[in-house]
């Protein structure tokens, strides 16, 4: 009685929960409507906030996205902020006489490194304007504290924490799960350092995993230092032994080895603002949002002849026309539709993807191969483009990619589940089959699969890896002698892809659409137009509503078991034969 009880209980939960997510829906619809006709002005001396604490960096937001917008999302979990909304705002400021500094809050901002990178060094070309950055924070995480670090004041609360104590990455292994619930993964791969199947295998990583972990963790990690030495003044040596030992260990700690300017409560900071402003004590500060911000700022070279398409591919690579993925048919068809639009110059594909289905990767890499017949073809890889993330990038005239950029791991796999233990043994269900041929039942889950389908697997594996190799040969100019050398499966950052031949320019997105416009002899005369079109946001928050609200209550239920649960809930996605990283890389 008390499962059905809690069976009941979280059905009704789910009910509750939609219908109330459905009611504020319609409230804040209702308030958008009220202030929609209302026109967005910036006062003199005004600041720039900028808070993302909380909020997951993705490439780009809705322009009305609520969660910069100041009623914070409902269903976002969690709220997100678009590196192309947060540019454009940041950009547009240091141009802005009204604008006179950055109020950052970003001390639990969730971004991988390229990302937190390529904002970082958006904030300090805002430096050059000659306006102040000045930040603040109750507690800072690794990642936060390093966006911050550029900031000219950086403060913390005095009873607040901070991170510094260098990068971890932690695998979850479920070989144990496996062999309790009686399912049996079947693995195929090529390469030595292919290990996204190590987690269904092993209870810990091979050797060849952690040294190429523990080879781009290091990199990654030695980067975002010289960052922070460089912007806070203190000598590379000094930090580096700081970070090591963890000599920070309250907020005191970062004030007397110099990452902190100094301890403050909140109303304290707002004095400082007020100083630097020019204002009374007791003087209203005034400050915009980024979303409102960006409502102000008009788009540059509206009229100009000259138009670069910037296709933002971010996610899984799929099959199908799956929305929040890359899913082939949906961007083989962008990327045509650019293709064959005269009015665009070039195109620049944006990739931030652990890769996917070698399927999917091969129907985008053919549009890509076509558009680079008719176009210059760039590619900016953001913070990850590995595997699958790769293979579509390859052919492109000039990959960009940050210093730290996760990419590479040229490689496939094969992953395929039997449960003959689990029907048979633990639920006593049985079944026969009738053939008429000696392979008409091939890859039958409920039972162990035999030699000859397991070598026509690895045959196929085998294959695909090949074409991978030659597909990544032919777009860099390589032999695939000289491929092979640097793939096997193996994860680079962007530094070492580069002295490796599989990144030209070291750079982030400007940079790759600098490089087609150049191609193209556009000068400044150009306008970037970015793809997919976007939904309204009402219309993306309402076909989020349904996976969002039993996310929220399975996360409840679940707390600290949730990744392992979305672990298992993924599964379906590794089927088959990916290009895929070599593992969910997650720097804490």
């Amino acid at each position: 009685m008390k499962f059905l009880g809690n069976v009941l209980a979280v059905i009704v939960g789910l009910f509750a929960f939609s219908i109330l997510s459905i009611l504020i829906s319609f409230a804040i619809l209702g308030a958008l409507v009220a202030s929609g006709d209302k026109e967005v002005t910036v006062k003199e001396n005004t600041v720039l906030h900028i808070n993302l604490n909380g909020r997951t960096i993705v490439e780009r937001t809705n322009d009305d996205d609520l969660s910069l917008g100041g009623f914070g999302s409902v269903f976002s979990t969690p709220m997100t902020a678009g590196m192309v909304n947060l540019k454009k705002a940041i950009n547009a400021a240091a141009d802005d006489e009204n604008i006179k500094g950055i109020y950052l809050n970003v001390g639990f901002v969730f971004a991988g490194q390229a990302n937190l990178l390529e904002l970082r060094n958006t904030l300090l070309d805002f430096k050059e304007s000659g306006k102040f950055i000045l930040a603040y924070d109750e507690a800072y995480s690794e990642g936060g504290y390093y966006l911050a670090s550029v900031a000219d004041e950086l403060y913390i609360n005095p009873l607040g924490g901070m991170d510094f104590n260098g990068f971890a990455s932690e695998t979850i292994f479920m070989k144990g799960f496996f062999e309790k619930v009686g399912i049996k993964p079947e693995i195929f791969r090529v390469g030595d350092f292919k290990s996204a199947v190590e987690p269904f295998i092993l209870d810990k990583m091979s050797p060849e995993n952690r040294l190429q972990t523990t080879s781009f963790l290091n990199e990654i990690n030695s980067q975002a230092l010289a960052g922070i030495a460089e912007s806070r003044g203190i000598p590379l040596d000094s930090l580096t032994r700081i970070n090591n030992e963890m000599l920070v260990r309250n907020p005191k700690d970062a004030v007397n080895y110099g990452l902190m300017t100094s301890l403050a409560y909140e109303d304290e900071v707002d004095a400082k603002l007020r100083e630097k402003l020019g204002l009374d004590e007791d003087a209203k500060i005034s400050t915009i949002k980024v979303t409102e911000y960006n409502k102000t700022v008009s788009t540059k070279n509206l009229s100009a002849k000259n138009r670069i398409a910037v296709i933002l591919a971010e996610g899984q690579i799929v099959s199908g026309n799956a929305e929040g993925m890359i899913s082939s048919d949906k961007f083989a068809a962008e990327i045509r539709k650019a293709r064959k639009n005269d009015d665009i110059k070039a195109i620049v594909l944006r990739v931030n993807s652990p890769g996917g289905s070698v399927l999917a990767s091969e129907v985008i890499w053919r549009e890509m191969m076509e558009a680079k017949k008719a176009k210059p073809l760039i590619v900016s890889m953001g913070e990850v483009a590995a595997s699958g993330g790769y293979y579509i990038a390859a052919p492109a005239d000039t990959i960009v990619a940050q210093p730290n950029t996760i990419t590479g791991s040229i490689g496939i796999f094969g992953l395929f589940f039997t449960v003959e233990e689990l029907i048979n043994d633990k639920l006593g269900i049985t079944t026969d089959v009738v053939e008429t041929g000696e392979l008409s039942d091939f890859m039958n889950p409920g039972r162990a699969l035999t030699e000859v389908e397991r070598s026509i697997v690895q045959a196929s594996i085998e294959e695909g890896y090949e074409t991978f190799i030659s597909r990544v040969a032919e777009g860099r100019n390589m032999t695939p002698e000289q491929v092979k050398e640097v793939a096997s499966g193996r994860v680079w950052t962007g530094t070492q892809a580069k002295e490796r031949g599989l990144v030209d320019v070291l750079g982030g997105l400007e940079d790759a659409v600098a490089i087609a416009a150049a191609k193209v002899d556009a000068g400044d005369d150009y306008r970037v137009i970015y793809y997919p079109a976007q939904k309204p946001w009402f219309e993306m928050l309402m076909s989020d509503l349904e996976n969002n609200v039993s996310t929220r209550i399975i996360k409840s239920q679940l707390g600290d078991a949730y990744p392992y649960f979305k672990q298992t809930q993924d599964l379906e996605y590794l089927q088959g034969i990916q290009a895929r990283m070599p593992q969910e890389i997650i720097i804490k």
